[in-house]
């Protein structure tokens, strides 16, 4: 994209391709890989699990849209905030770090990637990470136009992969997983890595045998992250897991579900560039949810689980929790 066209991108979606390109990750953040201390994973080898950043850092971004939510609804320049970040991230200084420190109270962020670790740890799955030397797979440059940085961020990425020896790559993040299996193969000469999803591999575990049992029964509803149903086509993977799982009492949004499932308003920079439209969908979302009755909502993609989150404590339904499958499947393990 040319520097003339550069300037009609909004300025969020300008900062996550600067943070991509210097940082490594969408949000900046200086370090990576918090949520694997003491899960004794091993270091590289043929089958990695691959992190992305969205599950890294869920408490840094729920804290940094619902600050650009507040400005917003005050009519406050909030825009120009993206712009002091993207200065100081060069300085080393990251906003959405710190401000997640001042106000954050979830503690989310790497929950997900650990329970999954430890559910494919459970049911016999071998697989190393990269840690800190994770390359971020950078589908927003793709996203949102920058086509040639994202070819350049992708060969980058083969190489590094190609150079360790990895063979097979275990995703968890959606959006991550349509670049690394669907758009790689297409910019990438020579791509032949194994993709695929967490649910895949569990799925599979399933039908081999493996058992999930909650300590307690639950009503459970699923939300479809847009990448997983209407890119990956992964709808009947997520249902086919909760049906299996003792305990749970799987009910639907019946006439919005799977492709045709309601937006959560997150994802692809919505939230930073549209914040208040973004919110009143995720309202909207968790509203059909709470029809069914559940008293836990599951998804599978970290932008969701936040709008979710959101959308659920607007509605002051207290009493209903938002939780990533990899969480419900963590419950669910058996007691060694």
């Amino acid at each position: 994209m040319s520097k003339k066209g550069e300037r009609s991108v909004p300025p969020g979606l300008l900062l996550f391709k600067d943070n991509i390109l210097y940082k490594n990750n969408l949000f900046g953040i200086s370090s990576k890989s918090k949520w694997a201390r003491e899960l004794g994973i091993p270091v590289g080898g043929e089958t990695i699990f691959f992190a992305g950043c969205g599950y890294q850092f869920l408490d840094e971004a729920q804290a940094t849209l619902s600050l650009i939510l507040a400005l917003d609804r005050r009519d406050l320049p909030w825009e120009k905030t993206l712009w002091v970040t993207k200065t100081l991230n060069h300085l080393g200084v990251n906003l959405g770090e710190l401000y997640a420190k001042l106000v954050s109270h979830s503690h989310l962020s790497g929950e997900p990637l650990r329970c999954a670790s430890i559910v494919l740890q459970r049911i016999g799955v071998k697989f190393g990470s990269l840690f800190e030397e994770e390359p971020c797979c950078a589908a927003p440059l793709y996203y949102i136009g920058f086509q040639e940085e994202f070819a350049n961020k992708a060969i980058a990425t083969h190489q590094i992969l190609q150079g360790k020896g990895v063979k097979k790559v275990i995703t968890i993040v959606p959006s991550c997983t349509f670049a690394l299996k669907n758009l790689f193969p297409t910019f990438v000469k020579g791509w032949e890595v194994e993709v695929r999803h967490f649910l895949e591999v569990v799925c599979e575990g399933i039908k081999k045998g493996v058992e999930f049992r909650l300590p307690n029964k639950v009503k459970v509803t699923y939300h479809d992250p847009c990448f997983m149903s209407r890119s990956l086509g992964l709808i009947e993977e997520p249902r086919h897991i909760l049906r299996s799982v003792e305990g749970v009492e799987f009910v639907e949004v019946e006439y919005a579900k799977g492709e045709w499932s309601t937006c959560c308003g997150g994802g692809g920079g919505f939230e930073v560039i549209f914040p208040e439209v973004s919110h009143i969908l995720a309202m909207n979302r968790a509203k059909e949810l709470l029809e069914t009755g559940a008293s836990v909502i599951v998804t599978s993609c970290p932008g969701c689980l936040i709008q979710l989150s959101e959308g659920v404590k607007k509605l002051k339904a207290l009493e209903v929790e938002v939780v990533d499958m990899t969480q419900l499947l963590w419950r669910a393990l058996p007691e060694e």
